[in-house]
C-alpha cells in the first residue's frame, strides 16, 4: 500500500446502500420521517469524490444488510500507528458493526486489538499531534481510555461531553492540523496542532483542559455546531464541512484553510456528517 507524505491520507468509507433511520439512539434520529436513500448515496459519493480530488486514497468496506448506520465509518474502529482498536458499541442495534470493520482490517493485514470496554471508534477518539483526545459521557466508557493508552503508547486526554446533541467527540471538536500525526516539518509537534471546538459541549473541567492545551483554538458558535459543522474532515490544509456552518467557514478561512462545503443533510438525519462517514487509516499494515 501507498505511504503518504504530509497532507495525503488514507480513508475508509462505507456506501450507504442500506442506510435508513429505523430506530432512535440519538437526538437527530426520527424514524417517522422516511429517508431518501438515493439522495444519501449521492451525497456520500460527492464526499468520497472530494476526498479523492484532494489527493487522498479512499478504500471502501462492503455494507452489510441490516446495519443502516454502517455508513458512519468513523465509528467502526480507531487506527493509530497501524494498530486497529476495535469498536464496541453502546447500543445493540449497532453491535455487529465493530466485528465487520475489525474483520476488514484483519483481512487487509493490519494488527487488530479487541476492546474490553465500550467505545465507538474514531467518533470519540481523535489524534492531535502526539496526543490522543478521547471523549466520554455518552457513547464511550472512560475505562477504555486507559486501554488506548497502553495499546498505542500515547498520552490520552479524557474529555467529558455533556450535551446529548454532541454525543461523540467528533461532533464537538475538529482537529484541523496534526490529526494524522504529521505536520509541516514531518512528525507533528504538539505546538503545531490546531483545533476548533464548541466549549459548551464539554464539562467545565474539560473546557479548562482544552483552554490549557489549545489557547489559540478556534471557538465555534452553537449555531454552527448544531448543524454538525464540527463534524468536518481536515487534512491540515483543507477542511470539508457542512456548508450551513457559515460562521465556522469564515473562521477557517481567516486562519488560511481552504474550505470545501459538502451537503450531507440526508446523512445528518442519522446523526452524522462528513467526519462520521470518514475513518482515517493511520499507519501501514504489518504486511507492508
Amino acid at each position: 500500500m501507498t505511504s503518504f507524505a504530509s497532507g495525503r491520507r488514507r480513508y475508509l468509507m462505507c456506501r450507504p446502500t442500506y442506510y435508513s433511520v429505523s430506530y432512535e439512539i440519538n437526538p437527530w434520529m426520527d424514524p417517522s420521517v422516511p429517508v431518501d436513500n438515493a439522495l444519501a448515496v449521492a451525497q456520500w459519493e460527492r464526499l468520497r469524490d472530494v476526498h479523492r480530488d484532494l489527493g487522498h486514497t479512499v478504500e471502501e468496506i462492503d455494507p452489510v444488510p441490516g446495519l443502516p448506520d454502517m455508513v458512519y465509518a468513523a465509528n467502526g474502529a480507531t487506527v493509530i500507528d497501524g494498530i486497529v482498536y476495535e469498536s464496541w458499541f453502546r447500543y445493540p442495534e449497532r453491535a455487529a458493526e465493530g466485528p465487520a470493520y475489525l474483520r476488514w482490517f484483519s483481512d487487509h493485514g493490519y494488527v487488530t486489538a479487541k476492546a474490553r470496554y465500550v467505545n465507538e471508534g474514531e467518533g470519540d477518539v481523535l489524534l492531535a499531534g502526539s496526543r490522543v483526545l478521547a471523549g466520554h459521557g455518552f457513547r464511550t466508557d472512560v475505562d477504555a481510555h486507559a486501554e488506548m493508552e497502553v495499546l498505542w503508547g500515547r498520552e490520552v486526554v479524557s474529555l467529558e461531553l455533556v450535551d446529548p446533541r454532541f454525543y461523540h467527540l467528533d461532533t464537538a471538536l475538529t482537529v484541523l492540523r496534526g490529526g494524522d500525526g504529521v505536520g509541516p516539518g514531518g512528525v507533528a509537534s504538539d505546538d503545531e496542532v490546531d483545533v476548533a471546538y464548541l466549549p459548551a459541549a464539554f464539562s467545565p473541567r474539560s473546557q479548562e483542559v482544552l483552554r490549557t492545551l489549545y489557547p489559540d483554538a478556534l471557538l465555534v458558535s452553537e449555531e454552527d455546531a448544531a448543524v454538525l459543522g464540527l463534524n468536518s474532515v481536515a487534512d491540515g490544509e483543507h477542511v470539508v464541512i457542512n456548508p450551513a456552518a457559515t460562521g465556522y467557514e469564515g473562521g477557517l478561512k481567516e486562519r488560511g484553510y481552504e474550505v470545501i462545503g459538502v451537503d450531507t443533510s440526508e446523512l445528518l438525519r442519522g446523526g452524522g456528517g462528513a467526519k462520521c462517514c470518514t475513518l482515517v487509516v493511520r499507519g501501514e499494515p504489518r504486511s507492508a
